[in-house]
This record gives C-alpha cells, sequence and structure tokens, in this order.
C-alpha cells in the first residue's frame, strides 16, 4: 500500500509542472560526485528536528517532500506578502538532496571536454541557481493535491532506484511520476537526479534542449541565459476563470 501525503502535492508534482515549462524555463535533476553529508541530515521542523536518511532513497524522497511543504503551509501568508520566500526554501529543503552538478554536466553532454574549467564552474554555479528559480516558481501552481508514495522495496544492491509517485488529480487522470536515485559509491548516500513524468524523462528533455544550443552557441552563452533566468522574481499568476 502507497503512504499517504496531504499536503500541497509533493516534489514529485513540482517536477512534472516544471517538465512543461518553456525552452530554457523547465529543469534537470542531479547525482553523484558531489561531496554528501556522511550522516543523516537535520532538517529544521516546526519545533522538532526532522532527520532526513539520505541512506534510504525512499525515505528521503518522502521526507524532503513532508518538510518542504509544511513549511510553505507554515510560512503561507509570508509567501503571499513576499513571493521569493519560496526561493528560499527550495534552496534550504530542497536542493541539499538534488545534485545539480551532475545534472548540470549531463547537459552540457558531449560539449564537456570542449569547455575550461572555469566555463564549466561558472555553469554549475548559475545552474543551480536557474534550478531554485524554476522550482520557485512551479510551486506557486499548488493548491493541496494529494501525493501517494509507494513502499520501499529492497535496494541493497541497487545503484539506481525509481521512487514510484502518484499524484492524485480529482477530476482528471492522476499523474504517474517516478523519482530516480543513485547512490554515492563513497558515501553510500543517495541524491535525486531525474525524474520520469508519465514515461517522460526530465534529464533526458533537458539534455536534448540544452546541449544543442551549447553545441551551437558556446557554454558561456547559455550560462548567461540562465543567469538573467535566475534572476527573474517569482510571481502568483492570477487564476483563470
Amino acid at each position: 500500500m502507497m503512504s499517504y501525503i496531504k499536503q500541497p502535492i509533493c516534489l514529485a508534482f513540482a517536477l512534472f509542472f516544471s517538465s512543461h515549462l518553456t525552452a530554457m524555463e523547465a529543469t534537470t535533476l542531479p547525482t553523484e560526485k558531489t561531496t554528501l553529508p556522511q550522516e543523516p541530515t537535520e532538517l529544521p521542523g516546526q519545533g522538532s528536528v526532522i532527520m532526513v536518511d539520505e541512506k534510504d532513497p525512499y525515505a528521503m524522497i518522502e521526507t524532503v517532500a513532508k518538510v518542504t511543504f509544511k513549511r510553505f503551509a507554515d510560512e503561507n501568508e509570508k509567501i503571499k506578502t513576499d513571493p521569493n520566500l519560496l526561493k528560499d526554501i527550495v534552496r534550504e529543503e530542497l536542493m541539499p538532496y538534488i545534485n545539480y552538478k551532475y545534472a548540470a554536466y549531463k547537459v552540457i553532454g558531449s560539449q564537456l571536454k570542449k569547455t575550461s574549467k572555469d566555463e564549466r564552474d561558472q555553469f554549475v554555479m548559475v545552474f543551480r541557481d536557474y534550478l531554485v528559480t524554476s522550482y520557485a516558481q512551479v510551486f506557486t501552481l499548488y493548491d493541496n493535491q494529494e501525493v501517494q508514495f509507494s513502499p520501499s522495496r529492497d535496494f541493497a544492491d541497487k545503484k539506481i532506484v525509481a521512487v514510484n509517485t502518484l499524484v492524485l488529480m480529482p477530476g482528471r487522470d492522476d499523474i504517474d511520476i517516478a523519482f530516480k536515485v543513485r547512490k554515492n559509491r563513497k558515501t553510500n548516500e543517495w541524491k535525486a537526479f531525474d525524474m520520469v513524468a508519465e514515461g517522460v524523462s526530465l534529464l533526458d528533455s533537458k539534455q536534448a534542449e540544452l546541449s544543442s544550443i551549447i553545441r551551437q552557441k558556446g557554454l558561456t552563452h547559455v550560462t548567461e541565459l540562465l543567469k538573467e533566468k535566475s534572476q527573474r522574481s517569482i510571481v502568483f499568476k492570477a487564476s483563470k476563470g
């Protein structure tokens, strides 16, 4: 039986919506070779400390989702006044569990050897900020959708696992979303690096989209484009109807 979360949707739904943003507006998920904490990460709960077990990919995804959306709920009034607070929440609660460096390198793709270390370093940091802004804007779309998480499976001999979720959409078809999570070989800890929404890989689509621009105009050009987009303020768009 799937575990049940009844909060402003979850991490999975955020990524699904981000995959439908226009070119250069969507995001990619990460993994590997960044330094990961050696112990479960402590997250500030409201009056308590919540431990994120990064050595259990299933528990990690579910716990991070709960913590992130609880903070959204707790700071809802402040967010309405200053939507850019969503960036702070994404940066503090979500990004520690996304390997943005790996994602950035995957986006660079076959052009990696044609770039300098300085170009890559700048791109990685801008790409991280771009992810923060993209996710924060996406989180303005949510309205208490319910999310079910599939039960944990044996992952002892796995290097990559898919954490399956189901977003319940009243009056519409539910959305199947799988998080792909990869184990760091040195620490045995896990980070998200891709999500697959209704069979579509966000990482694959972003590789195809951005790598072609890098190939045509260069990494520095794409870095500047992403930097501009990452600096945009978060806006709540008026609902239609």
